[in-house]
């Protein structure tokens, strides 16, 4: 299973850093969002995929004898997903403020709104 994700997590880096090197500010922040999701499921994947319990103790025990579920890779990417779906709203309205101004999404036609 890991051979398959470790797959999939480079597809997603290599079509994320395709979709950034494009001329388009919509296709810039798909390709961010992409590389986004790559990271989260590399961290998910990194903290091993094991169908386990929960990292919790009885009372009457010392230590967990069977194998169980990491809580920190899940709780970092929780909070990768919620700072990204920000990002990418800010984005949304970012993208929609820039078109009202220069009329398109080309990235090279921003340029032109610099002041000399």
């Amino acid at each position: 299973m890991e051979t398959v994700l470790a797959f999939v997590i480079g597809g997603l880096y290599a079509a994320g850093l395709y979709m950034m090197m494009r001329r388009s500010i919509v296709k810039l922040i798909i390709g961010l969002s992409l590389l986004g999701q790559a990271a989260n499921l590399l961290i998910f994947t990194l903290g091993r995929l094991i169908r386990g319990r929960p990292a919790l103790i009885a009372p009457e025990a010392t230590h967990l004898l069977e194998p169980f579920a990491d809580p920190l890779p899940q709780a970092l990417i929780l909070t990768a997903i919620v700072i990204g779906f920000g990002v990418q709203a800010f984005a949304v309205v970012l993208i929609k403020r820039v078109y009202q101004t220069v009329g398109r999404d080309d990235l090279d036609d921003m340029k032109a709104t610099d002041e000399p």
